[in-house]
């Protein structure tokens, strides 16, 4: 049923926490696990902890990177408990299973979860194009990884039966990409465009690579909020290119 959404868990440190989380995205109808760099596994304390999931454990797949985890999805929602120095397209857990329902219909789509003592880096964070937040009490904020999978997966699976329920017609509240003519670029397209980004904008001398500030994530804020299509992909490529071009060219007629 969601084939195309996977749950990611990035360097988690307790065996017990994969058990856990391999149940709760399994009871809600989702099979895709991938785990980044994790501390301990196999582990025969996850297999106890998923107790009817033994076979989304034994099918999970096991990666170096996030990079590589979400390398092919062109939507990637990354959970995040604190506020941060450039705020980051927001979603509650309600919007992020329904955003997650409509674009797994055509692409593979990434939910990913942090370290179990501090979440996601800022860098990690940067990659994904939304943050979906799950308010806790503020006297006791402390929600387990294993935990925030159920509340996000149990939203996915709400949001697919009240689709089934208003005759296949979305209950979104915000407009999506779910339209697009052309295919939504995947993540490792994305990263190849920001380092082409930021090597134009180098060799055009508009950044100062010893002191970038907060250009870099300012623009993967930007770009991720716009999730370019295949053909404005390409013409953006295009543009950096020539920019490049031109550069070089100047540089060298102050040279001569």
């Amino acid at each position: 049923m969601f084939s195309h959404i996977r749950i990611v868990l990035v360097n988690t440190s307790l065996p017990a926490n994969i058990g856990s989380a391999a149940r709760a995205l399994k009871t809600m109808g989702l099979r895709q696990l991938v785990l980044v760099d994790p501390k301990i596994f196999p582990s025969s304390e996850a297999t106890a902890l998923a107790s009817g999931a033994s076979d989304v454990l034994a099918n999970a797949k096991i990666v170096a990177t996030l990079e590589e985890a979400i390398a092919d999805c062109p939507l990637v929602i990354g959970a995040s408990a604190r506020s941060r120095t450039i705020p980051w397209p927001m979603l509650n857990a309600r919007e992020a299973g329904e955003l997650s329902r409509i674009e797994s219909e055509k692409h593979p789509v990434a939910l990913v979860f942090g370290r179990e003592d501090r979440g996601l880096t800022n860098e990690e964070l940067q990659q994904c194009h939304y943050h979906v937040h799950i308010p806790s009490d503020e006297e006791y904020g402390v929600l387990n990884v294993a935990a925030a999978v159920q509340v996000i997966a149990y939203e996915v699976r709400m949001a697919h039966l009240a689709h089934k329920e208003v005759g296949n017609k979305s209950v979104m509240t915000f407009s999506t990409n779910s339209a697009w003519d052309e295919e939504i670029v995947p993540a490792s397209d994305m990263e190849q465009f920001f380092a082409h980004l930021e090597a134009a904008l180098v060799d055009s001398g508009f950044l100062d690579p010893n002191n970038p500030r907060q250009m870099p994530a300012r623009m993967r804020r930007l770009f991720g909020r716009l999730r370019m299509d295949r053909l404005e992909y390409n013409l953006l490529r295009g543009i950096l290119g020539r920019m490049q071009v031109m550069a070089k060219e100047i540089t060298q007629l102050k040279k001569g």
